[in-house]
């Protein structure tokens, strides 16, 4: 059977010699497709990217976006039907709107986060818009290839489509590891939009000029200058929106922000009161508050020295990157090593490098007893081979996909496996009183990986009543008291610590389920409890 019309038929009659003009124009629009396909994809992550990154939500900003992004790729395939007859001035069309909108869609998403409290709706509305584009554009290929040299649809389709996945890897790995390293989120979706704009314009006007009107072309050109001058000047502008959106965000000074691997950190500075000389220095993981200088101290030592009392020469830190648990920990000479275990490496380097936070920390990862390791706590459990006295889980809160993991009956079965003997357990567990369904799971999920625990919060004026589990392997709960050679401290005293046992009647323990890998309960019961606050 033959699956191509011979050339001399689709080029008037013209001989051989014409097969490498149709063969070049070919693998113009295949590069096309590849390179529109590369930037469809990557306005799809950036979308659920920043999602993520405000949100906190990872898996339900990725089903918002590519649920509504693929249904309306749909809508968009039928909606180029009528498009067909003029394919290249429309495909022109096309890939300029997308490039704009594409281009601009983190800006215009961040300043509706954080001037318009509008991110819900505006993310849908961008994620369906740019999904209708997508999705007329594999139709408009589709008659621009078959306008070159006729082809069966089966090949036409397996080449076009061939081109669009291979493209849209390319763009699945350039999101991460080049964009985002390079030029940051918003500037990346600029450059992918002028991307896909030169690859759209150029392959309209150079294969497929000969099909433009005198007005098309016009009109082509016209786009182009509004697109180009749009983005340049979004480009020109975009570290002054940035800082001026994220001061929005923030009622304090920003002093510090900056975008690492992980998260964004934020660091602001205000005075407390008018002509007082103490400061508030308070620092934001993805907008979300780890510290107030004010009252870190309350947080702090009530964390820290519960569980040191006892064998404590060695001792484990999960997550506290900022310094302020170390710095209670090395108040006790006999410690003989801290090992803090802080996945991202930007928040330490800024704990040893800002001037005012070195001072609150003391100082601490300059003690020659502190090693710091900079992998994802989870991972390093798994293959850890030393053993101690003391582990103390200073983690972000579990209201994130990345974050529940650290809060469930695998991951503290993990802890209790580098814990030596007559070893405790201390795990800061968010409030008892605006999350206490959160609270109490976690303490389930201490107990159900083999842990007798002693929940116990204090108030901390900062983030209200806040919660700890102290725990020990085995049946018998260690006690909840200060060690006998504790420091002076400035909070914590032997009755403040056996009131913090006691919970009001309306905040009792609740009779919830664990937390596991496969059933994150935590999760789900932080996105609901925290929500609003």
């Amino acid at each position: 059977m033959t699956t191509e019309t011979p050339a001399a038929a689709v080029d008037g009659g013209a001989p051989a010699a014409a097969r490498p003009r149709w063969r070049l124009a070919r693998s113009a629009v295949l590069v096309a497709v590849f390179v529109c396909a590369a930037c469809g994809l990557v306005y799809e992550l950036a979308l659920v990217a920043l999602g993520s990154y405000l949100i906190g939500d990872a898996v339900g900003q990725a089903s918002i976006v590519l649920g509504v992004m693929v249904f309306a790729m749909g809508v968009g395939a039928l909606a180029a039907k009528p498009l067909q007859s003029r394919a290249a001035a429309a495909f022109a069309l096309v890939e300029l709107v997308l490039a704009l909108l594409g281009g601009l869609s983190v800006l215009g998403l961040y300043a509706a986060f954080a001037w318009l409290d509008l991110y819900g709706p505006a993310l849908v509305g961008t994620a369906f818009v740019l999904g209708l584009l997508i999705g007329a554009e594999i139709p408009l290929l589709m008659v621009m290839l078959q306008r070159i040299r006729q082809q069966s649809a089966g090949s036409a389709v397996a080449d076009l489509f061939a081109a669009d996945y291979v493209g849209a890897l390319l763009g699945g790995l350039a999101f991460p590891f080049l964009l985002i390293p390079v030029f940051g989120q918003l500037k990346g979706a600029l450059v992918v939009g002028a991307v896909n704009a030169v690859a759209g314009v150029a392959l309209v006007c150079t294969v497929f000029r000969a099909e433009l009107s005198r007005r098309a072309r016009v009109a082509v050109g016209a786009g182009s200058v509004v697109v180009a001058l749009c983005l340049g000047y979004a480009w020109i502008t975009a570290a002054d929106f940035e800082v001026t959106a994220r001061q929005q965000l923030y009622r304090d000074p920003v002093v510090h922000a900056e975008r690492s691997r992980y998260q964004e950190i934020v660091l602001t500075r205000s005075v407390r009161e008018v002509g007082h000389a103490d400061t508030d220095l308070r620092l934001f993981l993805n907008g979300d508050l780890q510290f107030s200088s004010v009252d870190e101290y309350r947080y702090h030592e009530a964390l820290v020295h519960p569980v040191l009392n006892g064998p404590r020469g060695e001792v484990l830190v999960l997550g506290a990157g900022d310094g302020l648990a170390v710095r209670e920990i090395l108040r006790y000479p006999d410690v003989r090593r801290v090992t803090v275990v802080d996945l991202d490496p930007a928040v330490v380097a800024l704990a040893r490098s800002e001037p005012q936070l070195r001072e609150l920390n003391g100082d601490a990862f300059a003690d020659p007893r502190v090693r710091v390791v900079n992998v994802d706590a989870f991972g390093w459990l798994r293959s850890a081979t030393d053993r101690f006295d003391v582990v103390v889980a200073d983690l972000p809160d579990p209201d994130e996909t990345a974050t529940a993991k650290l809060y469930t009956v695998e991951f503290y079965a993990l802890v209790r496996a580098v814990l030596a003997d007559g070893g405790r357990l201390v795990v800061q567990s968010g409030s008892p009183y605006f999350a206490p369904r959160s609270y109490w799971s976690i303490e389930a999920s201490v107990r159900e990986a083999g842990f007798a625990t002693v929940p116990y919060h204090v108030d901390v004026p900062s983030f209200g009543d806040w919660g700890f589990v102290l725990a020990a392997p085995g049946a018998a709960p260690p006690p909840l008291a200060l060690p006998a050679d504790a420091p002076r401290l400035r909070f914590l005293t032997a009755g403040t610590l056996a009131s913090a046992a006691n919970f009001p009647a309306d905040r009792g323990r609740l009779d919830v389920p664990a937390s596991t890998l496969l059933r994150p309960r935590v999760l789900e019961y932080a996105r609901v409890e925290w929500r609003g606050y």
